[in-house]
């Protein structure tokens, strides 16, 4: 994920980043110039069109399809944007759910081993659980620290869930602690295999294929029929207005696309690993 400041305003304008729409869209913004050019000196220069012809009237279909295009926009990048705060939410509640499951431990359990067992275990969720979001393979993987093995063919987070729920079965038959510190300690083990569902039904329900296809046209349909009635106002300078507008509403489409799906790797996905990482952390401090 990107860290800036908000408040940098000279960073922002003139500086392009990799994630940047402007690079992804440059190839198509340069076609779009070159048909806007086209079209432009047909009208102007082959057809010669006066002012008074009916294809300046154009631009009021133009007019009215604006506002719905806008419309559309606004809802997809709302959308997507929801979709990415409910994950960073998700991810919250894995850290304070671990943080408490570690400080409930740490108070009933005395044996170091058993410590030791939960220390590496509880970590493990968290990174596994970025794994299996961002669909990163790997072969039969070892438990740093503990003798126990994952296989990849299965699914992964649930089998790290059943060996804490097993363990945790484990220390009250064994009276290691009580049928009331295991109800307490139920909540957040419980809350792990929620959070993995939530994060899997945002990753596997994308917006409907039919939408995103619409809008997609929509904008290709609009930009393309701008320049016919624009060029008798503009001249020209129809060109980089054209290219300018396309800029705008292509980009917003793309940003919608990245955020949408919050677990991968691309720059403004959230940052599962660094978040991992200080669950890590903290637990091994507490335990």
């Amino acid at each position: 994920m990107v860290q800036y400041n908000p408040k940098d305003w000279i960073t922002f304008i003139f500086r392009f980043h990799k994630s940047d729409t402007f690079r992804q869209l440059i190839p198509m913004m340069i076609t779009i110039g070159l048909y806007s050019y086209a079209v432009a000196y047909l009208e102007i220069e082959f057809w010669k069109l006066s002012d008074d012809s009916h294809v300046k009237n154009i631009t009021v279909m133009h007019g009215m399809v604006g506002f719905v295009i806008s419309l559309l926009l606004v809802f997809r990048t709302n959308t997507a944007y929801d979709r990415w705060w409910e994950g960073r939410k998700h991810w919250g509640a894995l850290v304070n759910n671990s943080r408490n499951l570690a400080l409930k431990l740490s108070a009933y359990l005395q044996e170091e081993g058993d410590r030791n067992y939960f220390r590496k275990l509880i970590p493990n969720y968290a990174s596994f659980l970025q794994k299996h979001l961002a669909d990163e393979e790997t072969a039969l993987m070892l438990i740093e620290g503990l003798d126990l093995e994952l296989d990849h063919h299965k699914h992964r987070p649930n089998q790290i869930a059943k060996m804490l729920f097993q363990k945790a079965n484990d220390l009250y038959t064994s009276g290691k602690i009580s049928g009331d510190q295991l109800i307490v300690i139920n909540a957040e083990l419980q809350s792990f295999t929620d959070i993995c569902g939530a994060c899997e039904r945002i990753k596997n329900t994308p917006i409907p294929y039919s939408y995103s296809s619409f809008i997609k046209k929509f904008i290709f349909i609009y930009v393309m029929t701008l320049p016919f009635g624009y060029v008798f106002n503009l001249g020209y300078y129809v060109i980089p207005v054209v290219v300018f507008i396309f800029y705008v509403l292509a980009s917003l489409e793309l940003i919608a696309e990245e955020i949408e799906d919050p677990f991968g790797d691309d720059a403004n996905d959230l940052p599962t690993k660094k978040i991992a990482a200080n669950i890590k952390k903290h637990v091994e401090e507490i335990l």
